[in-house]
This record gives structure tokens, C-alpha cells and sequence, in this order.
């Protein structure tokens, strides 16, 4: 269950919210399998396959929430639709009008919804009430946005924001490729994208290469600004950088793996473990980010 990526939200310190009233209100929306005419559906599930709706291990709570969605191609409702068109127009004379077109394709959809495919997600968030963190490990902001719509609907009050820094991502990673440093406990690694900001779009894509010597330099000098760089905190967490503040491609190096199977054999289950050793790493890992960024932006 270790996160891939880093959606970040701000919480109130502490979040005034209780465990067992947390448990109560995810259970209230339990995750149900899509019916016959549903295209998707979404609820909560246990985390660890129990009947625990929270995984609360030191403080740190851990949530999951299960996506069903029925895989039924566009192309496919056509193809059928336009196939029973041709027999209606042999049959009347003339070709089907918009109303009949658009009648047909919503009862064939109707036909095929039952028998197709689904395609099931779970994603994980992780919750540190007493910081006021709230993490998603969603790749993109709008697979996040699904979850904090779902927390919505299950909260009665939920107090969310986004995470804002002093200095834009953009800015400082110009700065850091700009000077070849890294700031204090971070060294730069060797995937690295800069965009230029013209009409053109034009962009450069380094992967597994030096970034050292005039070539980043002259981009940057040239208009050119980075939308993503490679990094690795304090030798145990690489991780990419984006733009928009999110943490991708986020891995835990083997010295933070080896301790999760140390703990695992010394007793204590290994996905309580494994989130254990994770939740406190990005403890520690997220507020330097944060410092590295300028700190985070104080709202008067």
C-alpha cells in the first residue's frame, strides 16, 4: 500500500474529528457494486479487508475509497445504434430523425449496460489529524477531486484546502536547475522537463540524464521554465516535483523497505507496518518540501 503519488491538503491542527465518529460516517456510505443501469459507482471499504473502516496506527488514520466504473465504448452504442437505424429505415422508408437516433441510442445503451465490463480502483488516503495533513495517492488532481467530493458527501463538515507555499514549485526549480544545487538535505536526479511559456508550447524532456554542465542553464535563459524535476530526499524518498505542486513517481528507497520488514518480523502485521514506517517518513519528508518551497503561505 505504499503511496505513489501526493495530492496535498491542509486540515485545520488538530482536525476536531473523532475516530469512532470517523468510522460511523464512512460506514454510513459503504462502497456498492454498480447495479445494472449504473456507469459507476463509489464508496467506502476497509482498508485492510476487515471490518475496520479506519486503519489507525500511531495517530495516523488510513482510508480507502473503491470505484466501480462499467466500461461501455461511445463507439460501440454507436456501431449497434446505426445498425438498428438501417432496419428501421427499411422498414419506414426513410432514415431515423435525431429524436428516433437519439431514442435509439439510449435504449441500446440500456441493452448493453447490464453485460459490460467493470473496472474497479481503490484509493488510498492518509490522514494526520493532529498536523493537518490530509494525503491522496492519486495521480492527477481530478482522480483527487473524486475522493474530496466523496469526503464531502460522508462529513458533515469538512475543512479542506490546498496546499500553497511561499514560492511556486516553477520558481524554485528554476532557481535549483539554474545554480546546479539542490536545497539542504535534497540532491537533483536526472529526469527533468522544461516547457517553453510561448504560444508553441515547445518542450524539452530529459530522462535518466545529467542535468550539470550550460545545456538546463541556456534553456532556462532562453524562456523555457520546469514543469516537473526529479529529486531525492535525505537518501530514503525520490520522488518528481510537478508544477502544480504534486508529488509523483514517489518511491521509498530500500532502507525504509528493509525497516518495514524488520518490523513486520518482529510481530506487527505487514500492511500495519508498511503504513506505519510510510506515514512517519512523509511526516518528516512533507515539511521539508514545504521549507524548500519558502514555507507555507500564511493567509492575513
Amino acid at each position: 500500500m505504499w503511496f505513489k503519488n501526493l495530492q496535498l491538503y491542509r486540515l485545520p491542527t488538530p482536525w476536531a474529528i473523532d475516530l469512532s465518529s470517523l468510522e460511523e460516517k464512512l460506514a454510513a456510505k459503504p462502497f456498492v457494486r454498480c447495479g445494472s443501469q449504473d456507469m459507476a459507482s463509489r464508496g467506502w471499504v476497509s482498508p485492510t479487508g476487515s471490518d475496520v473502516m479506519v486503519l489507525a496506527v500511531g495517530g495516523q488514520w488510513l482510508l480507502a475509497l473503491r470505484s466501480e466504473q462499467r466500461l461501455l465504448p461511445s463507439s460501440v452504442v454507436n456501431q449497434v445504434a446505426q445498425d438498428r437505424a438501417e432496419e428501421l429505415e427499411a422498414q419506414q422508408g426513410f432514415k431515423p430523425g435525431r429524436k428516433q437516433m437519439k431514442e435509439l441510442k439510449e435504449a441500446v445503451t440500456q441493452e448493453l449496460l447490464p453485460r459490460a465490463f467493470t473496472r474497479r480502483r481503490t484509493t488510498y488516503v492518509w490522514i494526520d489529524p493532529t498536523n493537518g495533513w490530509l494525503v491522496v495517492d492519486a495521480s492527477s488532481a481530478a482522480k483527487a477531486d473524486e475522493v474530496i467530493e466523496q469526503l464531502h458527501d460522508t462529513l458533515d463538515d469538512l475543512p479542506l484546502k490546498l496546499l500553497d507555499t511561499e514560492r511556486s514549485p516553477q520558481s524554485a526549480m528554476s532557481d535549483w536547475l539554474a545554480s546546479g544545487e539542490a536545497p539542504a538535505n535534497f540532491t537533483i536526479d536526472r529526469d527533468c522537463e522544461l516547457r517553453a511559456i510561448t504560444d508553441e508550447k515547445a518542450a524539452v524532456r530529459y530522462v535518466r540524464h545529467p542535468l550539470e554542465g550550460d545545456e538546463i542553464p541556456n534553456h532556462l535563459a532562453a524562456g523555457k521554465v520546469p514543469t516537473r524535476l526529479a529529486l531525492t530526499f535525505d537518501d530514503r524518498i525520490s520522488f518528481v516535483l510537478t508544477e502544480r505542486m504534486e508529488i509523483k513517481r514517489l518511491a521509498f528507497l530500500d532502507i525504509i523497505q528493509e525497516q518495514a520488514e524488520k518490523a513486520a518480523a518482529e510481530g506487527d502485521p505487514q500492511f500495519e507496518a508498511d503504513f506505519a514506517l510510510m506515514s512517519a517518513e512523509l511526516a518528516r519528508f512533507i515539511p521539508h518540501v514545504i521549507e524548500a518551497l519558502g514555507g507555507e503561505r500564511q493567509i492575513v
